[in-house]
């Protein structure tokens, strides 16, 4: 039986907006070949870490490259909330940028406006992000329907102001950003939502404005991926990859003990 063909990774965007179902996960090591084997398998999209991982630009352009060579959408979680950051992304060969911390409208207007050229500011490159200069005049009006601009929500000062974040135009889809807006609302000091209600506000206010939502679970096999998915997660990213290399080793290694442990006995 011969394979479905993989659909093109710049259609991410169009994808994710549409809603469809989509697989994900977290690059921690910095270098092509875990990217390169897990998005071979035919994941969605892979997103390299860059905020909590040390990707470095030299490794994140190996690690698009990479993700180019075996046709998955390379996205990169930027590390600071600056022009720069998006620019050497995208320039660099990146589908899209998740950026963290948004908590204000400014900055999801920042963010959306760095990632874009019509409307924006992002500067002229024609480096792989605009395959070397082989798309002439069209490249700019091609990246602009093609760069996909996800905006993580992680503190709770972001919750107050959810709605309108949500509804900035240009802000393609919200990744729930959990664990750090675990921490921020424990350190509250007047009365804030639990988690799980800060969760249905965000994903709320998503479905309300028609944007597609992303979060992050160690397992699909579990109350919580239902859970979300039933709040409208369609972009689900599952673990990381030093989480499944983890899970797989940790997997072989009880194997291997039950199997000496049955010998011995």
């Amino acid at each position: 039986m011969t394979a479905a063909p993989r659909p093109d990774r710049y259609a991410f965007r169009e994808r994710l907006i549409a809603g469809e179902p989509l697989i994900g996960t977290f690059m921690k090591v910095p270098g092509p070949h875990n990217t390169e084997v897990i998005g071979g398998l035919g994941y969605d999209f892979v997103v390299l870490d860059a905020e909590h991982a040390p990707w470095d630009r030299g490794a994140l352009d190996l690690g698009l490259l990479a993700a180019r060579a075996v046709g998955t959408a390379g996205i990169v979680r930027i590390a600071r909330h600056d022009a720069a950051s998006v620019l050497s992304a995208l320039d660099d060969g990146a589908i899209g940028v998740l950026a963290p911390h948004i908590d204000t409208v400014e900055k999801a207007r920042e963010l959306v406006s760095w990632a874009h050229y019509r409307d924006g500011t992002r500067g002229a490159g024609v480096g792989r992000g605009g395959d070397y200069g082989a798309r002439g005049a069209g490249h700019q009006a091609f990246a602009d329907r093609t760069t996909t601009v996800m905006a993580m929500i992680e503190d709770r000062q972001a919750i107050e102001v959810v709605d309108d974040i949500v509804a900035t135009p240009g802000i393609d889809a919200i990744f729930l950003g959990r664990g750090d807006l675990t921490l921020s609302l424990s350190n509250a000091t007047r009365p804030a939502p639990s988690v799980k209600e800060a969760v249905e506000i965000v994903t709320d206010a998503c479905r309300r404005r028609g944007k597609a939502i992303s979060a992050v679970v160690q397992s699909l096999d579990s109350d919580e991926a239902k859970w979300l998915t039933d709040l409208g997660v369609t972009a689900m990213m599952v673990a990381t990859d030093q989480g499944f290399m983890r899970q797989a080793a940790a997997s072989v290694l009880a194997q291997f003990r039950a199997m000496t442990a049955a010998r011995a006995g």
